[in-house]
């Protein structure tokens, strides 16, 4: 451990494994089978529990708990792992499991934003630069893509998935898959609209907005039914890599979309 800042009053396990530039404040407990990248900082009372595989540059503030156990009941006592990547924010008390199974993982990847309380629980995956608002909540097994973002007390129901820039509205209830670049809201969530905002921030193509507006227009505004309004979508847009995307990602819905 060297090049490790470790408080006097921290409790790590002599297997778990911490790379230079970290640092571990005061109450902190690091459990056997937890590995640190660089430069990693836990500010006071946080727990990490493996196995659990965290990148650099990953800050933990106070109180939150990473890398405890399934709380699925069909949880046998198997090792099971978390896997994280670099540059993320966890907040105050926030919460991440690991999978159930030892043949699984749950994900997280780089630069995600998880605000106080939120929760990802086991077997999810959580794409890059990511925004989870206050209290977000993720049940086991759980999709979200690149760069979307869980409104605050938002609760994702088991095996959804939350598609690339999408948004969840505040105390949102998602019971079906939210595809990419729109906007869910509501208890039971529907279908708002685009993520104009999101998009333009991000840089996308004048042209490519456009096509998304004409393909929300055409899922969710049309008289069509969701096959028919994807045959109109490829029968009236011009092909486009993000058409493609919310195209490939309704017809691989299992749970089916929010309407």
């Amino acid at each position: 451990m060297s090049g490790v800042e470790i408080h006097p009053t921290a409790v790590i396990d002599p297997k778990a494994e911490l790379s230079a530039g970290t640092t571990v404040g005061p109450y902190c407990i690091i459990a056997a089978g937890v590995v640190l990248g660089e430069k990693c900082c836990l500010q006071h009372h946080v727990t990490l529990v493996g196995p659990m595989w965290a990148g650099r540059e990953n800050r933990f503030y106070a109180y939150c708990s990473i890398g405890q156990q399934t709380q699925d009941l069909k949880y046998a006592g198997e090792p099971t792992y978390l896997e994280i990547g670099d540059g993320n924010t966890f907040r105050e008390f926030c919460t991440v499991n690991r999978s159930t199974k030892s043949d699984g993982k749950t994900r997280v990847g780089n630069r995600g934003n998880f605000l106080a309380y939120s929760h990802i629980g086991h077997d999810c995956t959580v794409g890059d630069s990511v925004v989870f608002s206050n209290n977000g909540t993720l049940a086991g097994h759980v999709e979200v893509g690149d760069h979307a973002i869980i409104g605050g007390l938002t609760a994702v129901h088991q095996f959804c998935r939350i598609g690339r820039f999408a948004i969840t509205g505040g105390c949102s209830k998602i019971v079906q898959d939210v595809p990419p670049f729109l906007i869910a809201d509501g208890n039971p969530a529907e279908i708002r609209g685009i993520n104009l905002v999101g998009m333009e921030r991000a840089g996308f193509p004048q042209e490519s907005v456009k096509a998304i507006k004409e393909a929300f227009r055409l899922l969710y505004r049309s008289k069509l039914n969701t096959r028919q309004a994807i045959e109109a979508v490829r029968k009236e847009i011009e092909p486009r890599e993000e058409i493609s995307q919310l195209l490939e990602f309704i017809e691989k819905s299992e749970r089916g979309i929010i309407r």
